[in-house]
């Protein structure tokens, strides 16, 4: 029922931006619906979905090795030459030929991973025409069971069993992570274009400000009650604020050009965001944190994967320094003649078995050396990863603290930035009725203006850190709910 209402709120979402970036009107966007919105038609989110079905089929072509493989297969051919042929008393005569041959082959064949080996069962049939003679010949093997193995070698066959897996599981993951930190850079993009549209609101109310005040002082300088010098830095206050509206209008537009690249939407679209009016007050348990993060973050799959990795490339060096033999063993009937029907009957037994060895006697020490520089490079890859994961476990529990202290700092400088607006309206007054200085009314300008800026930065913070908390833990806290129901659905969707 979740994932049909959302489905439902997105197409709406969807339907509405595109009649919107039609006509060139106003997307109004909160939080909430521009992360979906990023999640499900980003660029980034694409690229994402992307490369995980890369990895989804990948694993797809490493578990059909494992299945059984039926093939059909002929190679019809005419032979008109004049070829060298040996004869039954060893001698050669050039003779000329005129032959057409087919034939057709049906085999099932299966890869054994337990060994290494691989396992078939094939029937052929075979004509030959001599053109000149007009004869026709058959040949048949009705049945053949063989089976080929490399003893002593690299089983690549049972290493891809330990390895694919987990690269498998490591996609799944990165994946989910990978929406999540478009929500994490869909945060960033919405403050920063909620950062440049209250720059604007901010300079134009300030630009109205200075104007007023500015025209209230040629009153009070011409009759004398403020210096010229207090007039001319009201002139200036003025002056200054113009400009900075004209530099808040040049860095929205900047602004909101990267955002629609970003979600992917027609230029035409003008942005109006929604800020959110609080942040959820809630603490995530750093164990619990911890846990969900081995569980379900994409780099402790990583670090397996590239341990079982070099172990596989240790066994590979290992496999090709020493003694390496391979057999082939095939048992079947077989029988020839004039016509098809006589081809199948009483067929003859026919068995084939070889063996190759190759044992190296001096190479030197290369295969030593490439044993060596395999085992040196699996050490490495050992420290690598119990470095990694120490320093994956920091970054979690100083993700964990920082995210529950920040909630404390949205409320503080929501609270600092009331302050400082009422502070704001107390020296402006103070200031009209001639009770205050012009310092005191920049410096709470100043002020007021810094607190704003904080608090959106605050409420960014907060934002950024949540959604990370999820890239990394795959869970909701403020729902306590895990995300991967969500993101299989998106795969299934996908696939």
């Amino acid at each position: 029922m979740f994932t049909f209402h959302r489905h439902l709120y997105l197409f709406m979402l969807l339907l509405a931006t595109h009649s919107w970036a039609s006509v060139g009107d106003t997307l109004s966007l909160s939080l909430h619906s521009a992360i979906t919105l990023a999640q499900e038609q980003s660029p980034s989110a694409k690229s994402a979905r992307g490369a995980y079905l890369s990895a989804y089929w990948n694993y797809r072509y490493f578990k059909a090795n494992y299945l059984p493989s039926v093939t059909l297969s002929s190679s019809p051919y005419l032979n008109k030459e004049i070829n060298k042929i040996t004869q039954s008393d060893g001698t050669a005569q050039f003779l000329k030929q005129d032959q057409f041959g087919a034939d057709l082959t049906l085999s099932v064949s299966q890869n054994i991973a337990w060994t290494g080996g691989s396992l078939f069962v094939k029937s052929t049939l075979n004509r030959l025409d001599e053109l000149r003679g007009k004869e026709t010949f058959y040949s048949s093997s009705p049945l053949i069971v063989g089976y080929q193995q490399s003893l002593f070698g690299y089983n690549s066959l049972k290493w891809d069993r330990r390895i694919e897996p987990l690269r498998f599981r490591e996609a799944k993951k990165e994946y989910a992570e990978a929406l999540e930190l478009v929500a994490v850079s869909a945060c960033r993009h919405f403050f920063s274009l909620a950062s440049a549209q209250t720059e604007l609101e901010m300079a134009r109310q300030n630009f109205a400000s200075a104007d007023t005040l500015y025209r209230m002082a040629q009153g009070r300088y011409a009759i004398g009650t403020i210096t010229e010098n207090e007039m001319l830095q009201l002139e200036i206050n003025r002056l200054n604020e113009e400009t900075n509206v004209m530099d808040a209008r040049i860095a929205l537009e900047e602004q909101q050009q990267s955002f629609r690249s970003f979600l992917g939407l027609e230029p035409m679209v003008d942005l109006q965001l929604t800020l959110p009016d609080s942040v959820p007050q809630f603490e995530v348990p750093l164990h619990e944190a911890l846990r969900l993060a081995t569980e379900n973050s994409p780099d402790p799959e990583y670090y397996r994967r590239i341990r079982k990795e070099g172990e596989s490339v240790l066994a590979a060096r290992k496999a090709s320094a020493g003694l390496k033999a391979d057999i082939y063993l095939q048992l079947g009937l077989s029988q020839t003649g004039k016509s098809v029907a006589s081809v199948y009957r009483d067929p003859m037994n026919q068995t084939f078995a070889s063996i190759s060895l190759t044992l190296p006697v001096l190479d030197w020490g290369r295969g030593k050396g490439q044993v060596k520089v395999a085992r040196s490079q699996l050490d490495l890859i050992n420290t690598q990863a119990e470095q990694g994961m120490k320093d994956f476990d920091q970054n979690v529990q100083k993700l964990v603290m920082q995210f529950n202290m920040q909630a404390r700092k949205v409320h503080i400088a929501h609270l600092t930035a009331q302050r400082a607006e009422h502070r704001h309206s107390v020296a402006r007054r103070l200031y009209v009725m001639g009770r205050n200085s012009i310092l005191d009314l920049n410096s709470s300008i100043n002020e007021k203006n810094s607190a704003r800026r904080n608090h959106i930065y605050a409420m960014q913070t907060y934002w950024t850190l949540y959604y990370t908390l999820r890239s990394m833990t795959q869970y909701d806290f403020q729902r306590h709910a895990p995300l991967t129901a969500f993101v299989g659905d998106q795969a299934n969707r996908e696939r």
